[in-house]
């Protein structure tokens, strides 16, 4: 496998305090977290350019009421997309942007999967997208028995049925084909038969347990360099374990461990391939003393190059 040469980027924070698609309040407050633990100092301080493009705000939408009555905040959620679909598209533009966006929780990705796939089509390459998360996110809106929406934004880039009418037309979408999830552990019986038949890889931690980060991810890696694709990365708190991250409103037991983590952000680092990123489900209400968000930030600063020795020795 070959990989590009790592290049300096051009970083534009974007941050997205939305809310309204999780199932408990804080998640708002994650781009001032992010702001706080020192990211835009973290990116420059390795190269890169950095502009804070500030905080998007929703787009007014009026969506008809729907069947499931258990739907949460429908036409905050789709305000958002709508407006997302808009800043992602327009902050990728350019030879080496980076987007990074700060969540805010994963509704937010309905928006930016959408965007980006639209860039990538204008550059005739195609998106492919590493989903770290302990869930799937691939309700659709019939589907969902608790109402939040933060879990369904890839059921909603990736074409499912049952959107149209509700969320904004996507300007185009993401092939679930260039899509692998890894630290999956948490699926609700609906989403299992719809992954089944959707072409969309599935690293489930099991498979992590048997047969580690390196073998499950360098094939999907490797398929990214052949195709010369773009990649985006779509980072939840609760992909990892919550006794490392327990600043998330959805821990869920069993995940990704410090070292595992760093190592898939130093293998995406080594490609040189990713252009964009979420960073999601920050919850600032629930952490302690900031250590999620500076673990956040740090993975990040690995993806972007900072190597393990480079790293100060912290005390909490």
């Amino acid at each position: 496998m070959s990989y590009h040469k790592t290049k300096t980027k051009q970083c534009r924070l974007v941050g997205v305090p939305v809310q309204d698609g999780a199932g408990r309040l804080g998640c708002e407050m994650g781009p001032s977290a992010y702001r706080t633990a020192g990211i835009a100092k973290a990116l420059s301080d390795l190269g890169h350019s950095v502009t804070d493009l500030g905080n998007v705000a929703p787009l007014p939408q009026q969506p008809p009421a729907h069947g499931n009555a258990a739907l949460k905040f429908l036409p905050e959620v789709a305000g958002w997309t709508a407006a997302l679909t808009q800043v992602a598209y327009e902050a990728s533009a350019g030879q080496d942007a980076m987007p990074i966006f700060l969540g805010g929780d994963h509704s937010l990705a309905a928006g930016t999967l959408t965007g980006l796939a639209q860039r990538a089509a204008g550059m005739r390459r195609p998106l492919f997208v590493l989903w770290l998360d302990a869930h799937p996110d691939f309700h659709t809106l019939e589907t969902t028995e608790s109402g939040n929406l933060h879990g369904v934004p890839m059921a909603y880039a990736t074409g499912l049925a049952g959107f149209d009418g509700y969320f904004p037309p996507p300007p185009a979408r993401l092939d679930p084909h260039n899509v692998c999830m890894m630290g999956i552990r948490s699926v609700d019986p609906a989403e299992r038969r719809a992954l089944e038949t959707s072409g969309i890889t599935v690293h489930d931690m099991r498979k992590i347990d048997e047969h580690g980060i390196v073998a499950l991810l360098r094939p999907f890696l490797e398929r990214v360099v052949e195709a010369d694709g773009l990649l985006h990365v779509s980072l939840d708190v609760d992909f990892l374990d919550p006794g490392i991250a327990p600043g998330v409103g959805t821990t869920v037991p069993g995940g990704a461990t410090f070292r595992e983590a760093h190592l898939i952000m130093e293998m995406l680092h080594d490609t040189g391939l990713v252009s964009s990123v979420d960073l999601v489900e920050l919850n600032p209400f629930l952490d302690e003393r900031g250590r999620t968000a500076t673990l956040m930030v740090e993975l990040l600063a690995s993806l972007m190059g900072r190597r393990v020795l480079d790293y100060p020795t912290r005390s909490f």
